[in-house]
């Protein structure tokens, strides 16, 4: 943080937050799921800078954050692909972008079965046999390992799963739910993605839930900057505020209970699907309307979440269709830049 000289501002719910033990994992069903708006592409790595130096060197690899990167952008070249690797994120498709998006791919999987108890094989997206060796033309594989332990995005790639290492069971995954970069001069967001309420509905059990609200982010690297577009500004006071850990049996609870139903209802009706592995779904499940109705109360719910920690911030609360994807499909077929709203947004 202090290399491009901002100001960060962190809120006292940090504090209290830290102090409870929840940045360690102290036993076997410790894990986290972080919610966060995405303001500019400095926010996943600047935004860890906050915490101490012991949190940043005293946690094994094993207990830091797992997190999604964008497959077209984060893994088109070999070094590339193995530096994101490296920074546990996992390969997801837009489906703006790839026709393997999609709340059913394999990297929503992967993070579903990270916030379980594990280890999980690779199954149903195995990688093919000459995927799982490590090559100069194969990195993002296990060198060591003799078992099949990669995955594949889209039936020719492999990337290892980390879901497949008991150490990985029950990990921290931090999400951006809105999917790309909103701008906007109000702090208003976008609707979330629904594949967000797999992760809360379909892991062994509920993982807790922190809201994260950032502000500033925007100021570091704007849409609208000129050269040299590629550095962050200093001086800039940005700010991560952190609500209070959810109740998820409150919360969530009802919503899980509702899925369980739906789960043996349509294995009822489909017995040969009643023994998929953990993350994976028949199309009753993934495109039902019932399921689909699901994913959307809990989609909003987690909003809703965030949108209490930015009421904790002072800012008026926002236009209640903001949440509504056919709100912003009134923003027409353009996809990045400045919008009718005064907003800027990048699809990344």
């Amino acid at each position: 943080m202090r290399a491009v000289g901002l100001r960060l501002t962190v809120s006292s719910l940090f504090w209290s937050f830290l102090t409870r033990g929840r940045i360690r994992r102290k036993g076997p069903r410790d894990y986290l799921l972080y919610r966060t708006i995405l303001a500019c592409t400095m926010d996943d790595p600047l935004m860890w800078g906050f915490l101490p130096l012991k949190y940043q060197f005293g946690l094994s690899s094993s207990n830091r954050r797992w997190g999604l990167a964008s497959h077209d952008i984060c893994y088109q070249t070999r070094p590339l692909a193995l530096f994101f690797t490296m920074g546990q994120l996992l390969p997801t498709h837009r489906s703006a972008h790839s026709q393997y998006g999609g709340i059913a791919q394999p990297a929503v999987t992967q993070a579903i079965r990270l916030l379980s108890k594990g280890p999980f094989a690779p199954e149903p997206h195995l990688a093919l046999p000459e995927r799982q060796s490590w090559s100069l033309q194969n990195v993002c594989v296990d060198p060591f390992s003799d078992l099949p332990t990669a995955y594949t995005t889209d039936g020719h790639d492999s990337h290892l799963a980390p879901s497949a290492f008991a150490c990985n069971s029950y990990s921290w995954v931090h999400i951006f739910p809105e999917g790309k970069i909103h701008q906007a001069p109000s702090k208003t967001m976008r609707y979330f993605k629904w594949g967000v309420a797999r992760l809360i509905l379909e892991a062994s059990e509920c993982p807790d839930v922190v809201p994260i609200w950032l502000e500033g982010f925007d100021h570091v690297m704007h849409e609208s900057r000129e050269f040299p577009r590629f550095l962050p500004r200093p001086g800039k006071e940005v700010s991560v505020t952190f609500g209070q850990k959810v109740d998820t049996d409150a919360v969530f609870g009802e919503y899980r209970s509702r899925w369980e139903k739906l789960k043996v209802k349509a294995e009822k009706a489909a017995p040969e699907t009643r023994d998929l592995p953990l993350g994976a779904l028949n199309d009753e499940l993934l495109y039902g309307a019932e399921a689909v109705q699901l994913r959307k109360e809990v989609t909003k719910k987690v909003r809703d979440l965030v949108l209490e920690v930015r009421r904790s911030r002072g800012l008026s609360d926002e236009d209640p269709k903001a949440g509504l994807v056919e709100t912003w499909m009134e923003e027409g077929p353009k996809r990045e830049g400045k919008m009718a709203d005064e907003s800027w947004v990048r699809d990344v």
